[in-house]
């Protein structure tokens, strides 16, 4: 997956840095000494322990994929080196589908990152070399596996590739390279070029700009025809989006931290909230003809948030969204005639949630498409020419994904909060709309289900239990373990749990809520509070999941820490979400002082000694917490926050907020910069350098206006980092400096 040359990435992340390093058996069995599980003493554990994910991360099985005879899946093996098939009957490993050590012919690897299987089986394309980009983007180097000969062939000699997709056949591979699109024919070793108009900062075509990649998840544009003789992209138009620039210093987790005596300025096109977007069109290349197409689709400046080809790979469906992104048409275009069908239109008084109608997929005769018209998510049938067949699931809870639709039976299989906002577990829903639970507990369950939907991997956990991997049939029975990270769990045994509850919030409504209290807890003592926070629009922090992290860390340090996920938070009713449109901060602000007076009035929480602390969107709370009229909190810890949403990318804050120019009133009284005044409490604020995200100039205007007006705080900068700090000791350092920070504040 490729981009301009000039595009280097924010940061050049090294693939054994990046790589989650938790490469454990397929099967991993307890450390046991004479019949009794060992555990490592709470006091034992470090800071790395709770927040270097190489560490605190459990083990997982990698890249598990569905084969098309329904009794078997492949995933990668435990050593990296191979991709296995597996038995759904047994989880015993039936065949090696590539192994790095048996590679027949002159072209060798010695590792891979990752891997697609082409849709008859026959091919594997394979990945390595990564170098980030963004979030979900990056460069590498593709290579071809054939099955049968046991060959490897690179997909191309000419530079590093992105978004490489093979075709049904696996004879060929598109890819984008300095923006433009090219073609790899492997059998006769031909590379050319479908588009030749792509340039940095100007034209992106079959990638996605960087607002598409963030907000929209979108990273490939890139699709097959199912007779692989049609290519459909998406074309990005930039060339009016401002540019954003910042200065991209090295850290020392580069290989030469000192070779940038003159810092390098990197600079990309960021369109910030108000501002021009990317103008987008789709079209269609007939590898034939070699023509292009446009398709006539009433784009305009709206946005393309999906495209994707029907169930019969014949038809392409393509989803416009308005720039309010209140309305959405879906349309069904002939990649031929260019001719487009409107099948379904959408529309809201609010905003319309990715979560739903990104929760799409396209059968034969049929789609299924989530929306939360009921006030909740569910899921609706519809038939190609956009007549609703039925709504399949409904109730007071939300679908959170969708699995698919065994067509024997006609049973949809889906995953839901049908067990309450925190747990996810999986069900299914009858042609007669009876719902059936195939989890048992309460928990987060995630099921990667056969072709045919007779069996799936169940990746079930909770707050106190690590990721158990097993093989269930479509009733929900389990058929055997594969995984159930014992040795790892016991390292754990003795660290802070996580406890829920429910808190009241500023209107007397119920919040959801965790607790974790430090080890060797006396309720007859006072401990000083951190209250951790997101609070973004549908996100959610209080989920009945297994995640060790940072914040068991600092219970461990002898704090309690809680949490409480107040309106505007998601997987609740939309109406609980949609209440913050269009005045982001308040609601929040006032439902997490509320959680933070409950938690105060506790007899073991020091009232005098509380600190709120949230990263991105939660960083942003800290501040707008720390100067409201009733803010409970002596320090407050604000990592990486948009301080005002003007300063924030268009496609997310106009979604909530409108553009200023619609709104500016609501901007004004959302912006913490603005109410700098008002703060008072002790403040650590924290950045990366180099974040592409929430752009580290937020950060310096607010610390520039603190200065203004002679105010005290702490600051700490990450070096050539970005948003989530995942390279080197980051996030360690990170939490070190949080307890420090927090020690001397409050205790």
């Amino acid at each position: 997956m490729a981009m301009s040359e000039p595009r280097k990435p924010v940061l050049t992340l090294l693939s054994n840095i990046t790589k989650m390093a938790h490469l454990k058996s397929h099967i991993l069995t307890s450390v046991v000494f004479s019949g009794l599980t060992l555990a490592i003493p709470a006091n034992a554990l470090t800071v790395e322990d709770f927040c270097d994910p190489k560490i605190s991360a459990p083990a997982s099985i990698r890249a598990i994929t569905p084969l098309a005879d329904g009794a078997t899946y492949s995933a990668i093996s435990a050593d990296g080196k191979r991709i296995e098939a597996y038995s759904y009957k047994t989880g015993k490993a039936v065949s090696t589908l590539f192994d790095v050590n048996a590679i027949k012919g002159d072209v060798k690897i010695d590792s891979f990152d990752g891997y697609v299987m082409s849709s008859n089986e026959k091919k594997i394309l394979l990945w390595n070399d990564v170098e980030r980009i963004y979030r979900r983007s990056f460069t590498a180097q593709y290579y071809v596996y054939d099955i049968m000969r046991g060959t490897l062939k690179r997909v191309s000699e000419n530079g590093r590739q992105r978004d490489a997709v093979i075709s049904h056949d696996g004879r060929m591979v598109a890819y984008t390279r300095d923006n433009n699109i090219y073609i790899s024919n492997l059998d006769y070793g031909t590379d050319y070029a479908v588009t030749t108009d792509g340039e940095f900062n100007k034209i992106i075509n079959g990638s996605a700009d960087w607002s598409y990649e963030e907000e929209f998840s979108l990273v490939n544009t890139i699709r097959w025809s199912a007779d692989d003789n049609i290519l459909a992209f998406v074309r990005f138009d930039e060339s009016n989006v401002p540019v954003y620039s910042f200065d991209n210093y090295k850290s020392y987790c580069d290989a030469d931290p000192l070779s940038d005596a003159y810092p390098q300025s990197y600079s990309y096109k960021y369109p910030l909230a108000g501002y021009p977007n990317s103008k987008v069109t789709v079209h269609s290349y007939n590898l034939d003809t070699r023509i292009t197409k446009t398709m006539d689709l009433p784009i305009g400046t709206d946005y393309v948030p999906s495209i994707e080809f029907d169930g019969e790979g014949v038809n392409l469906m393509v989803m416009v969204l308005n720039r309010d992104q209140n309305n959405l048409r879906l349309f069904r275009v002939n990649p031929g005639s260019t001719v487009a069908h409107t099948i379904l239109t959408e529309t809201s008084d609010k905003w319309l949630s990715p979560e739903a109608y990104q929760m799409v997929r396209y059968g034969a005769k049929s789609f299924v498409i989530g929306s939360e018209r009921s006030g909740y998510r569910h899921l609706y049938e519809y038939d190609y020419n956009g007549n609703q067949i039925k709504q399949l699931t409904k109730g007071d809870w939300n679908v959170t994904d969708y699995y698919g639709k065994d067509v024997k039976t006609g049973k949809h299989y889906f995953q839901s909060t049908i067990l309450g906002a925190i747990n996810r577990s999986v069900g299914s829903v009858d042609a007669k709309g009876v719902v059936s639970r195939l989890t048992s507990e309460e928990g987060t369950e995630i099921a990667s289900f056969s072709s045919d939907m007779h069996y799936y991997v169940s990746n079930y956990s909770n707050a106190t239990t690590p990721n158990v991997y097993s093989i269930c049939d479509n009733s929900g029975k389990r058929i055997l373990e594969i995984e159930n990270n014992s040795t790892y769990a016991s390292r754990y045994l003795s660290a802070p749990k996580k406890e829920f509850l429910k808190v009241k919030n500023a209107q007397g409504e119920d919040m959801n809520a965790y607790i974790i209290k430090p080890e060797n807890f006396n309720a007859s003592q006072k401990y000083p509070l951190v209250m951790y926070q997101y609070n973004g629009p549908d996100s959610q922090e209080v989920v009945n999941r297994w995640k060790m992290e940072g914040v068991y860390y600092l219970a461990s340090q002898g704090y309690v820490v809680a949490c409480v996920d107040g309106r505007g938070t998601g997987n609740r009713s939309r109406e609980w979400a949609t209440c913050v449109y269009r005045h982001l901060g308040e609601i929040e602000t006032a439902d997490q002082i509320s959680g933070a007076k409950y938690f105060g009035s506790l007899p073991y929480i020091d009232s005098s000694n509380m600190a709120c602390f949230g990263w991105s969107y939660g960083g942003y709370m800290t501040l707008m917490e720390l100067s409201a009229d009733s803010n409970p909190f002596k320090a407050g810890v604000s990592m990486a926050p948009v301080t005002d949403w003007r300063f924030y990318d268009s496609i997310y804050t106009e979604r909530y907020m409108g553009t200023p120019q619609q709104n500016e009133s609501g901007y004004n009284i959302a912006s913490a910069l603005q109410r700098t005044e008002k703060m008072n409490s002790r403040l650590l604020i924290m950045s990366g350098t180099s974040d592409d995200n929430v752009h580290y100039y937020n950060t310096l205007k607010y610390t520039s206006k603190l200065n203004f007006e002679g105010k005290i705080f702490d600051m700490m900068s990450f070096t050539g980092f970005e948003h989530s700090l995942p390279m080197c000791n980051a996030r360690v350092q990170l939490f070190k400096k949080v307890k420090d920070f927090l020690d001397i504040n409050l205790k």
